[in-house]
């Protein structure tokens, strides 16, 4: 595989396909990673995804996970907003600039084998039915012709990739905003808590401060675009300036953090019109783009490699026909769309004229003041609520209504599970208790509070190397007619079943006469009766088209499969 671009996506995405055995060369005309700031932000879902890739914990050692942020307007507190309601392992949003996650992903991609190879531009491509042609200029000025299976362009908004498949670049300039940001050491009341963040809002401003990992902040301050025709990063002083006027501040200082980095920036929405064409196809900037409001851009490419690694290695394993890359473009595309259409209403960091400042603001006290408010905000700004419902992976039982649980295309719970024994590991349940925990046994019915019970988190059971299917240990009994509708299906499969924690988990995981089979990247694609086994069967045959022999875990590996 080639990968063009070794920005976050292009990283996440290589990191992806070499954990599911696949060659990568990653290339990128930078002469090495990047020293810019960039993004700043990781939240919850992208984190999930990070984890599940084996990153999760070599960033968070290196970020700051941002636990509260004061909101402020004309000289008052308006409010706090609380991060964490959601239930997640990595539910905070952490801190990390781009550069370092940069660094760290490529530090990981060379543990797995495969080194960046910096100095190469990519100046074409060509794609056939059986492989990609490209050509690459080396920092020697050497020209190189190469070919391989399948090429992902994730070299920004000018991508080459995207220009020589010939896919149009859909959408159009934002006008009227500018964001001038910069790193910054402040000299004010409001001191430098670990974790804590502010937002202040002005008519025609909106300033972000984010703490960043190594002290100081990072202040975003979107604004009106008075004079469109200045390109030039800004200074310090003029850094200090939008600060000092839009906080009320007026005798605020501004130092320079250790790697000093101002920026300014104008955008444009836009969506490529595909994410595939033949063997190539697109992720990241290449593929979506548009102003930082929120800060998920970042956040979404890699939420779109993490979706697009998995499939492309199905495919070019055999384990299931092309059209499954299909799925990733209108996944992507849909997810992008939305963003673009949410993020033009997201008031808190638009800058607004005097009378819709007047009015937002006199309403973000109460919003802020209810916990139902607070709960619904974390989740938006987590990802976590994000599916994948209208894809033509998602399938749910036919014919009833919804007992509960998660749809098809949504994201399958962290659910708390027992099963274990004392000593086999440990880990953290409901409310932080502690205690030993090993996968959970089938067939075991576990009471909640007796001493050498153990507490698992679902995700720790699910595998980005495999499918799952989620269902009551107490319906052990359907093992064998799992398998059997399992058998032909190419890629691994697991057979999981699992006792909820309580009656509260249980609800979480859905009616017990219900299977849910879990993609590798997390998402739930079908949802049936248990009693209903052919439409696991004809699901996995659909999505196999052509696949080659089943693949099945071995006992060792497979500790939940029916004797």
């Amino acid at each position: 595989m080639c990968v063009v671009g070794a920005g976050p996506v292009g990283l996440t995405l290589a990191i992806g396909l070499r954990r599911l055995g696949l060659r990568v060369r990653i290339v990128d005309k930078a002469p090495a990673t990047k020293r810019e700031a960039r993004a700043l932000v990781l939240w919850a879902r992208a984190r999930e995804a990070l984890d599940a890739l084996g990153v999760g914990e070599t960033l968070l050692r290196h970020g700051v996970e941002l636990e509260a942020v004061t909101v402020r307007a004309r000289d008052r507190v308006l409010g706090e907003l609380v991060t964490g309601w959601a239930r997640s392992a990595h539910a905070r949003p952490l801190n990390i600039e781009q550069h370092d996650i940069e660094r760290l992903l490529s530090e990981e991609l060379a543990r797995l084998g495969t080194r960046v190879e910096w100095n190469t531009e990519l100046t074409d491509v060509k794609v056939h039915d059986d492989r990609a042609e490209f050509t690459l200029r080396h920092g020697d000025g050497t020209v190189e012709s190469a070919v391989a299976p399948w090429i992902v362009g994730c070299e920004g908004t000018a991508s080459v990739v995207r220009d020589r498949l010939g896919i149009p670049f859909e959408g159009r300039r934002r006008t009227g905003l500018q964001v001038v940001q910069g790193n910054a050491h402040p000299t004010w009341r409001l001191g430098e808590e670990p974790g804590r963040g502010h937002i202040f809002l002005a008519p025609h401003r909106s300033l972000l401060v984010f703490p960043l990992p190594g002290g100081g902040f990072r202040f975003f301050c979107f604004r009106d675009d008075p004079d469109p025709t200045l390109t030039t990063a800004p200074t310090m002083g003029e850094l200090r300036d939008l600060v000092a006027e839009t906080a009320r501040m007026p005798g605020l200082r501004l130092e320079a953090t250790e790697h000093l980095w101002l920026n300014r920036a104008r955008f444009s929405d836009r969506v490529a019109a595909r994410l595939r064409s033949g063997r190539g196809l697109l992720a990241g900037d290449a593929a979506h783009a548009w102003a930082p409001v929120g800060g998920h851009g970042m956040n979404v490419g890699i939420l779109g490699a993490h979706n697009l690694a998995w499939k492309l290695a199905a495919v070019h394993h055999g384990q299931a026909g092309a059209e499954l890359l299909d799925t990733y473009s209108d996944e992507q595309r849909l997810l992008a769309l939305r963003y673009i259409r949410e993020m033009r209403f997201n008031f808190m960091e638009l800058p607004l004229p005097p009378l819709g400042h007047r009015a937002f603001t006199a309403t973000v006290p109460a919003a802020l003041a209810r916990r139902g408010f607070q709960r619904r905000l974390d989740l938006r700004l987590s990802d976590l609520g994000r599916n994948h419902g209208d894809s033509a992976l998602s399938r749910h039982r036919p014919g009833r209504r919804h007992r509960g649980g998660p749809r098809a295309g949504d994201r399958m719970p962290d659910i708390a599970l027992t099963g274990g024994a004392a000593g086999e590991g440990t880990g953290t349940g409901p409310g932080g208790r502690t205690g030993s925990c090993v996968q959970a046994t089938q067939g075991v019915q576990a009471v909640r509070g007796v001493q050498g019970l153990a507490v698992v988190r679902l995700h720790a059971l699910l595998g980005y190397e495999r499918w799952t299917l989620v269902l009551h240990a107490a319906r052990a009994d359907v093992l064998d007619a799992l398998w059997e509708a399992c058998e032909g299906f190419p890629a691994p499969i697991r057979v999981l079943p699992v006792t909820p924690w309580d009656g509260a988990e249980a609800r979480r995981l859905g009616h017990p006469d219900d299977l849910r089979l879990v993609r590798p990247d997390g998402y739930v694609g079908l949802v049936a009766p248990l009693a209903r086994t052919a439409l696991l069967r004809s699901y996995l045959v659909a999505l196999a088209a052509g696949g080659r022999t089943p693949v099945r875990q071995s006992e060792e590996h497979h500790p939940h499969r029916a004797h």
